[in-house]
């Protein structure tokens, strides 16, 4: 029994752990839920139904987007359903007041207020009575409420797998440097060069904001090629000249993000059309967002390369011990090379991304980034000491760290303590991965 739950919680134990947050932030933000949107105006619309009669109806709402679409839902089905638009207010309760106010002094009456939850607590709503007696007693009917977790809400859960694609996408290539015993520190400031390279380049020759899709084709694989470029470079440096990968890397991190800053000039480049947002902002499949979906696909391609194909078993052949490999006819410098060129060739794809997202290109942007990319490939399991790591692990570490942040921000626990939380993770998990070495011994 011990060796198979051993066994269970070596490969699975990441997974549980991702798992067990997911349940513990369910359970704390646990609240009263309101329909939205559409939804929430079908519920409404059913109950005014229900009254019978010709009812005259004001429609109250915030100014928020879900509540524009609420509004314009009621305004289509309620005339259809017998009742009678007479006022709508939207944005402020100043607006509800002024409605009323117009109302009563028409002379009207007033059967229902059809409501959000939010605009259904407005205080020019409880006295009505008093201050609109000609009115009527019109009644409020809002979206019934229903209890279910903040976290486990369908725009939250996109939202966390769209915070995190970028980060999750660099750390396939950082997976892939960290199993061959290196490290890559310039992934961040790549990420910065790509995303002012992409934008200078649509800025400048592409057209700016008129510019075509295939300008932001050619824009977009020419920033990646040229990061791609800087990781070969540092590639080169490291299997020819012996530098060790910290230094080397080090070194084209200052490079990359000096070079963002000049090509930038200090400043933002935001001459980009709003088709370039179909790639970081758009959701074509299922409204999940088409970043995150690219993401899946290149986690499937990567786990494909490490698992099943000759150039995977290299990888881990050179980590595991790059001296025995070389004398097996494993090309250990041309794995290498490999290694850090698709490294760099992912920060450029995340930062055509962020660009795409942001719409606009900054030397700002990538800050930190090296950090959050080998702590998600750390807590997924990949060991630091090289020749072993999955890609299934990066892709559960990156979301176990993004978990962790989007519950800490929903129980509104604040930035400092968070960045207390995720260093004591990223400890947690490497103290594990030597525990688990020394046990091997």
């Amino acid at each position: 029994m011990k060796p198979f739950l051993k066994k269970t919680l070596s490969e699975y134990g990441m997974s549980l752990v991702l798992l067990l947050l997911c349940a513990y932030f369910s359970v704390v933000t646990w609240s009263d839920q309101s329909p939205a949107g559409a939804d929430g105006a079908q519920q409404v619309t059913e109950a005014i139904a229900r009254l019978g009669g010709t009812p005259r109806v004001l429609i109250a709402a915030t100014s928020q987007p879900d509540d524009a679409a609420f509004t314009a839902r009621l305004l289509t089905d309620l005339p259809v359903n017998g009742a009678v638009v007479v006022a709508t207010a939207s944005g402020e309760p100043q607006a509800a007041r002024e409605a009323l106010q117009k109302l009563a002094a028409s002379g009207g009456k007033l059967d229902v207020i059809a409501c959000t939850q939010a605009a259904g607590g407005w205080l020019v709503f409880s006295d009505i009575k008093t201050d609109y007696p000609g009115l009527g007693s019109p009644q409020i009917i809002t979206p019934r409420s229903y209890r279910w977790p903040n976290f486990l809400k369908t725009a939250n859960l996109l939202n966390i797998a769209n915070q995190i694609a970028i980060i999750a996408i660099i750390a396939i290539g950082m997976t892939m440097v960290i199993i061959t015993g290196g490290i890559d520190l310039s992934v961040g400031s790549l990420l910065a060069l790509s995303a002012v390279l992409v934008a200078r380049f649509i800025r400048d020759y592409a057209g700016g904001a008129a510019a075509s899709t295939g300008g932001l084709v050619l824009a977009s694989l020419a920033a990646v090629v040229i990061c791609g470029g800087a990781g070969a470079f540092s590639g080169l440096m490291i299997t020819r000249f012996r530098i060790p990968p910290f230094i080397v890397t080090l070194a084209m991190m200052l490079v990359g993000s000096g070079l963002a800053y000049t090509l930038a000039a200090g400043q933002t480049i935001y001459q980009i059309p709003e088709s370039f947002i179909w790639l970081g902002r758009g959701a074509d499949l299922f409204s999940v967002p088409n970043a995150v979906v690219l993401m899946f696909i290149l986690y499937a391609l990567a786990h494909v390369l490490m698992s099943r194909m000759k150039l995977g078993r290299y990888l881990y052949a050179v980590g595991g011990n790059s001296e025995a490999a070389r004398l097996s006819g494993v090309p250990v410098r041309r794995v290498l090379l490999f290694a850090y060129t698709a490294s760099a060739l992912l920060a450029g794809l995340g930062g055509v991304i962020m660009a795409s997202q942001l719409k606009s290109g900054s030397g700002n942007y990538g800050n930190m980034y090296e950090l959050y990319v080998i702590a998600a490939v750390v807590v997924g399991g990949t060991s630091l000491s090289g020749g072993e790591g999955k890609m299934p692990g990066t892709l559960i570490g990156a979301f176990t760290i993004a978990v962790i942040q989007n519950g800490m921000n929903l129980t509104n626990v604040e930035s400092y303590t968070q960045k207390v939380v995720l260093g004591l993770v990223i400890l947690g998990a490497v103290l594990l991965d030597r525990l688990r070495h020394q046990a091997r011994l």
